[in-house]
């Protein structure tokens, strides 16, 4: 009896482990294209923090983990979900990266404010769905929650002076969205990212080592794009990232400017490792 107690424990342990390891079913942007008419969309700016999913009891990740923050930051959170990104200021992802991996990160969390771009399942177009939260941050106001500011794009123009603006004070892009657009997941058209160059994901397949000024540490790592392609990433990381390089299996960012004749990505660079 004892036995088949513990065996029934022990796999309830085991499906709850799953369940919190689902990724939740977001929406994911593509990349703009200048032909694209985005006149009477809405634009805002891409901030560069981690992104946290609410889904009205439980701060996730985008892979589905939970994210330890204190009771205090989400005590006064909605009872519906709500996205967006964990951030501080620009420039500071491994800070923001550190505080939010943590376990145990305290008071720092103090740093950390909710910056919501959507409202999921909620009826009504973008900015309907967004106004939810805001009549309820109205009625609760005491949460790290803000919603990002989205900007009606009259001309074409207004894209590139914001995105001119954004960069040229070391922030990472734009996104312009329509907001007529019923909440959808997936990767969508009508969510785009804007960008003074790509980026895309990759996973790790082996770590190389380095030569030179490198030798005894990572040099650059292969790895494998959604479409099959392989690459290298030699630039990009700190001496710290090559002392303790992305373990094999798991996602990283890399930057890229367009592609060579051959179809290659031209001048890889990494940016930061996914976090799960």
């Amino acid at each position: 009896m004892i036995k088949t107690d513990f065996q029934f424990i022990f796999v309830c342990l085991l499906f709850s482990q799953s369940v919190l390891a689902k990724a939740p079913d977001l929406f994911l942007l593509k990349t703009y294209d200048d032909s694209k008419s985005i006149v009477g969309w809405v634009m805002s700016e891409k901030l560069d923090g981690i992104r946290g999913f609410w889904n009205g009891e439980q701060l996730i990740s985008r892979g589905g983990n939970p994210i330890h923050a204190p009771i205090w930051f989400t005590q006064n959170y909605p009872p519906f979900a709500i996205d967006g990104e964990l951030w501080t200021k620009r420039g500071d992802f491994e800070n923001i990266s550190s505080i939010v991996r943590s376990k145990d990160s305290g008071d720092r969390w103090h740093k950390i404010t909710h910056q919501i771009f959507e409202v999921p399942n909620q009826s009504g177009g973008l900015l309907e769905r967004l106004a939810i939260l805001k009549a309820y941050l109205a009625k609760n106001p005491n949460t790290p929650i803000s919603i990002i500011p989205q900007i009606k794009i009259d001309v074409k123009k207004q894209l590139s002076n914001f995105l001119e603006e954004v960069v040229s004070d070391k922030g990472e892009g734009v996104v312009v969205r329509n907001p007529d657009t019923a909440y959808q997941t997936g990767r969508l058209s009508s969510a785009l990212k804007v960008k003074k160059y790509f980026d895309t994901e990759c996973t790790v397949l082996k770590i190389l080592l380095g030569k030179g000024k490198y030798t005894g540490m990572m040099g650059s790592v292969l790895c494998q794009v959604a479409d099959g392609r392989q690459l290298k990433v030699g630039s990009g990381f700190k001496d710290k990232d090559r002392v303790n390089p992305p373990s094999v299996g798991s996602k990283i960012t890399f930057k890229y400017y367009g592609f060579t004749k051959k179809g290659n990505y031209k001048y890889p660079v990494y940016l930061r490792a996914r976090l799960e």
